[in-house]
């Protein structure tokens, strides 16, 4: 196994490995709905944010990727929690030109897509948040979450953090006890029963713990 930064050509994983993680153990993610299209077409969106010029939470440049046998197996975001909603908008905005939505379209894709406003959670500003986890089937059961989870903290440590998040939709176990087994604890949890209607899922769950200082020289 080898974790590496991702890379423009990796755009085709990250799309997958993000909409496997908003969907957890449910069909539906967040961009399944606020695009409504069906797999390929959503997730052709999301690879073109990847690599959009606008750098949201979404950007190639924030992953780690687990290679196994030069193959990418798994991935990760890592990222500063402050500002990723204005940026997450920029890069959609980017791209949803590039492909030719009108006004009255992308207005409709926000509307479809506040359905997460009452129960999500995420980091404070303050926060390295953790997020968009998912290992291609065919890898599981190999260590590569905790490979990256831990990479990952190293690198918020580098970046001067001190406290990590990651959220994901409750009663998603295997999420659970992945991050419990990387040193998560619950910080916080909201449920909505609109989100749930629509996903089937009561809200999401936040995990939180302390970044470990690097050891000194």
């Amino acid at each position: 196994m080898t974790i590496r930064s991702a890379r423009p050509e990796d755009a085709e994983f990250i799309a997958r490995t993000i909409q496997s993680s908003q969907r957890g153990y449910r069909s539906r993610g967040w961009f399944d709905v606020a695009l409504g299209w069906p797999d390929a077409q959503c997730r052709d969106f999301i690879a073109r944010i990847a690599v959009a010029q606008s750098v949201s939470m979404w950007h190639v440049s924030q992953f780690l990727i687990a290679e196994v046998e030069g193959r990418p197996a798994a991935a990760l975001a890592a990222f500063p929690a402050a500002g990723t909603g204005p940026a997450a908008w920029r890069a959609i905005e980017e791209v949803a030109a590039a492909i030719g939505l009108v006004a009255p379209e992308l207005e409709s894709l926000r509307q479809r897509a506040v359905y997460t406003r009452a129960c999500w959670v995420q980091g404070g500003e303050g926060d390295w948040m953790i997020e968009y986890v998912a290992t291609d089937p065919a890898y599981r059961g190999r260590g590569l979450v905790q490979a990256l989870i831990a990479h990952a903290l190293e690198k918020g440590c580098a970046a001067g953090f001190r406290r990590a998040t990651i959220s994901f939709l409750i009663g998603n176990e295997a999420a659970e006890k992945a991050y419990a087994k990387a040193g998560f604890v619950l910080a916080e949890e909201k449920r909505d029963p609109a989100f749930e209607a629509i996903i089937g899922a009561p809200g999401f769950r936040m995990f939180a713990r302390t970044i470990p200082l690097a050891p000194s020289s």
